[in-house]
C-alpha cells in the first residue's frame, strides 16, 4: 500500500495551490504536469504516481442533493520498480465497512475494494484492464458510500492521463 500521507501532503501542497512556502519545501517530489493530472516521484522506497483531482462532485442522502466535508479526494495510478501499476482512489471520508467503490470509465464498469478512505482494484489484472479503459475514456466517475449513509459521486478528466501514466512508468524502470 502506498504511504498516502506523505503523498496526500505533497499533491495538496505542490498541485492544488498551498503557499508559495510550502510549494518551495516539497516541489522536488513533482516532476511533471500533464493537463488535469500531476506526476510525482519519491526514492526511499522508489515510487512513481500519477495523480488527478475530481472535476465535479455530487453527494446524496435519501436521494437529496446534500454539502458534506469531505477530505482530499484524489484518483493515483502508482507504479514500483518490477511491479504492475495500481489504481487508488481516496474518496476524501470513511468509506462505509464492507462497501466497494463503483468506477465508470466511458460505460466501462469496475470494482475498488474499499478500507478505511481508499478503495483499490482487487487484483494486477483487474488493474491492467482498468488502466487500458483510462487510457481510451475522456473521464472516469467512481460511486461510493460513506460511513455515514452519504452516496458520491466524483468525475475526474483523463485528459493528460496517458502521459501521466507514462511519465511514472518511465521514471519507475
Amino acid at each position: 500500500m502506498m504511504k498516502m500521507g506523505l503523498q496526500i501532503a505533497a499533491i495538496v501542497a505542490l498541485t492544488f495551490g498551498a503557499t508559495q512556502g510550502a510549494m518551495a519545501q516539497d516541489s522536488t517530489n513533482r516532476v511533471a504536469a500533464n493537463t488535469d493530472w500531476s506526476v510525482f516521484v519519491d526514492d526511499n522506497p522508489k515510487e512513481c504516481w500519477g495523480v488527478s483531482k475530481p472535476k465535479k462532485t455530487v453527494n446524496t442522502k435519501d436521494g437529496k442533493t446534500v454539502q458534506v466535508r469531505r477530505g482530499d479526494i484524489l484518483l493515483f495510478i502508482t507504479y514500483r520498480p518490477g511491479k504492475a501499476p495500481e489504481i487508488s482512489f481516496m474518496g476524501g471520508y470513511p468509506f462505509e465497512n464492507g462497501s466497494t467503490v463503483e468506477m465508470d470509465v466511458s460505460g466501462q464498469k469496475f470494482t475498488l475494494f474499499t478500507d478505511g478512505e481508499g478503495a483499490w482494484a482487487g487484483s494486477p489484472e483487474d488493474d491492467a484492464k482498468i488502466v487500458a479503459a483510462l487510457k481510451a475514456g475522456a473521464d472516469v466517475t467512481l460511486t461510493g458510500h460513506s460511513s455515514r449513509g452519504t452516496q458520491t459521486q466524483d468525475t475526474f478528466s483523463l485528459m493528460g492521463f496517458t502521459a501521466a501514466t507514462d511519465e511514472a512508468e518511465k521514471r519507475c524502470k
